[in-house]
């Protein structure tokens, strides 16, 4: 095979750069830049506890919903999949899905991650299964693959989980005084107070807020009381974000007094249900993203998911296993309603919404453009690519409806949303592909044939629009 070629593969350095230009870029601003990973599912206890991992499928299967559907598509039995095979069968059912997912961004996500940090440059298959497996588990047993080693080998700067309001933070608060140069930040997440799904499972939930908060809560005011406290306790953990996912966004202007009173009834027990959960949504929401304001925090809304869509599977095995699909339910409506009451009142915090239905992309490009302030770029920001649409497809459309619309240059760039240490790579993945693009139109003369120019707002992209729009 051809040098020049063979160095364009999943392996190659110049991976996703199809011209000079975007290798020039890619290697001269954007690959070395820190990373700050402003939203992601890790586990605080993992980072803080640094142990090293049991196997490969720890790291790499556990709780990987992408995979799971991938092998689900391919037939694989949910025994070597969510269920009690050993690791290595698990892995080896995994190894002979790969092959065949060519075309799929896990194909490269797959590849990446092996690539790096495993220093493993060949295609994952039957064949090399058991020796990749053997490979993977013994660096996985060394310093250099310790949860925190792997973090710092991404140069990682700064991460933020995403946390339950009645957490006590206190893995958060050990990494803080442990000496680890990361900075990990929690980010509240309290979409189980304010979305009532299942009426016995939020009054549980009630009741773990209602203990880490010493007091009763019989009233939405008293819920909101408890929720203030929360964001007030995170804040001294160093918390800077607040993070909300909707199936579709809640209409903010239903609430009364008469449901009021019902749902103070509900909550002391005297009716077993609760007539309009959407207008509690809505007004807890309302409510929340004022103290959010206060406080100087993002907040963030992931928007268009219809979740457990299997519901015999969300019996055996449980809510993200990958049995969600994209919705189709219009809601720019009701969030610019939300969004011109808070900027109307002064209570408009930054926000980032992150949409999973292409089909909305403009429309929400558009709503974002209407809300913005001197002295932030970009105080309402069309988020990243997200979920299903986070591969080079989603991703460039994202960035197209962006830059037409409004400025690519001032945006926040990636995240990984993701459950494992390994995902990091995304960021690499990410910022080959706006250099890619970058580059790509450097060379057709759509954009002007200056690296300086061009590489700062690459490099702006990559990092040091997250770092000031987060105050991180």
């Amino acid at each position: 095979m051809n040098n020049s070629i063979k160095n364009k593969d999943v392996f190659g350095e110049s991976f996703l750069l199809e011209s000079a230009k975007a290798e020039n870029l890619y290697f001269g601003y954007a690959k070395d830049m820190p990373v700050i990973d402003y939203h992601n599912h890790l586990e605080p206890d993992v980072i803080a506890a640094n142990q090293n991992f049991r196997s490969p499928t720890a790291i790499w299967l556990d709780g990987d919903h992408y995979k799971w559907r991938a092998m689900r598509n391919f037939g694989i039995d949910e025994q070597c999949i969510s269920g009690n095979a050993s690791d290595q069968e698990k892995f080896r059912k995994w190894a002979e899905v790969v092959p065949y997912t060519l075309r799929n961004p896990l194909f490269h996500w797959t590849h990446l991650e092996l690539k790096n940090p495993f220093e493993i440059n060949e295609y994952l298959s039957p064949k090399n299964a058991d020796t990749v497996y053997h490979q993977m588990n013994e660096s996985l047993q060394t310093s250099g693959f310790l949860p925190q080693s792997i973090i710092q080998n991404f140069k990682v700067e700064a991460l933020c989980t995403t946390d339950d309001p009645a957490d006590d933070l206190a893995y958060h608060k050990a990494l803080k005084h442990s000496g680890f140069k990361t900075v990990v930040l929690p980010a509240f997440r309290p979409d189980s107070y304010i979305n009532m799904i299942n009426p016995e499972q939020y009054l549980s939930g009630i009741k773990k807020l209602e203990k880490v908060c010493g007091f009763s809560i019989t009233s939405v005011s008293d819920l909101l009381n408890a929720l203030q406290s929360r964001i007030n306790y995170f804040v001294e953990a160093g918390a800077k974000v607040a993070d909300h996912g909707f199936e579709y966004f809640p209409d903010t202007t239903k609430w009364n007094h008469s449901l009021e009173r019902e749902f103070s009834e509900f909550l002391k027990g005297n009716f077993s249900s609760f007539s309009d959960p959407e207008a509690l949504c809505g007004y807890m929401l309302k409510e929340l993203c004022k103290m959010y304001a206060e406080k100087g925090w993002v907040q963030q809304f992931h928007v268009g998911a219809t979740r457990n869509n299997n519901s015999e599977m969300l019996r055996k095995v449980g809510i993200n296993a990958g049995y969600d699909a994209i919705g189709e339910q219009y809601y720019a409506q009701r969030l610019s309603i939300l969004l011109d009451e808070l900027n109307t009142e002064g209570k408009l915090a930054k926000t980032i919404v992150y949409n999973l239905n292409p089909a909305f992309n403009e429309v929400l490009a558009t709503l974002a453009g209407n809300f913005n302030e001197g002295g932030i770029k970009s105080k309402v920001q069309f988020g990243a690519a997200w979920w299903f649409l986070d591969q080079p497809d989603g991703m460039t459309k994202q960035m197209n409806t962006l830059s037409n619309i409004g400025l690519i240059s001032t945006f926040v760039g990636m995240l990984t949303d993701s459950r494992s240490l390994l995902s990091f790579s995304r960021h690499d993945y990410f910022r080959r592909l706006v250099c890619n693009m970058f580059g790509s139109e450097m060379e057709r003369g759509l954009l002007p044939d200056d690296e300086k120019w061009v590489g700062m707002i690459i490099q702006d992209i990559c990092y040091h629009n997250t770092k000031n729009y987060f105050e991180i």
